[in-house]
């Protein structure tokens, strides 16, 4: 167990678990990356789907209303999901990290309980929200710790 684990094993306070249960690429083709992740693990071609409107979504994007879609592709690999990410739509991380970067590694996700609660402790940390949204069964937010932890922060909260 590490140092950290152990000395707040259910971790209730931050944000709330160290399980980090995804990790988001941004790509400028889902069907080719998802080809490409299926051909090395030697698993099925997942499918994609298509991040709800904004009727759907209520997407907010630097505290704005946003049209931000992507197209999305989850690849299991133990406790951890790969989630392959294609930006379509109006303005969003995705989009400004593929427009920046290029292709790679765009967040951490971990799922949490308490959504406002977690993002007002990352605010007062220096880890700003930047997009925020719902989808079928949850929410979700990403907090910018570029500049602190070198990486963007995904919370989903799901309504169980």
């Amino acid at each position: 167990m590490s140092d950290i684990a152990a000395t707040n094993p259910a971790n209730e306070t931050g944000i709330g678990t160290l399980t980090i249960t995804q990790v988001g690429l941004v790509v400028r083709n889902i069907e080719q990356t998802a080809r490409a992740f299926a051909a090395v693990f030697g698993i099925p071609v997942p499918s994609s789907n298509l991040t709800g409107s904004l009727d759907e979504a209520h997407t907010e994007y630097k505290g704005q209303p946003s049209e931000a879609r992507a197209r999305l592709a989850f690849i299991k690999a133990g406790q951890v999901s790969i989630e392959l990410i294609e930006p379509i739509g109006g303005p969003s991380t995705w989009r400004d990290f593929l427009d920046e970067h290029g292709e790679g590694v765009h967040h951490i996700a971990f799922e949490i309980k308490g959504m406002n609660e977690r993002i007002t402790y990352l605010a007062d940390k220096g880890v700003p929200l930047v997009q925020r949204g719902d989808y079928t069964g949850g929410c979700y937010a990403y907090l910018d710790g570029t500049s602190s932890l070198g990486v963007v922060l995904e919370l989903l909260e799901n309504y169980r």
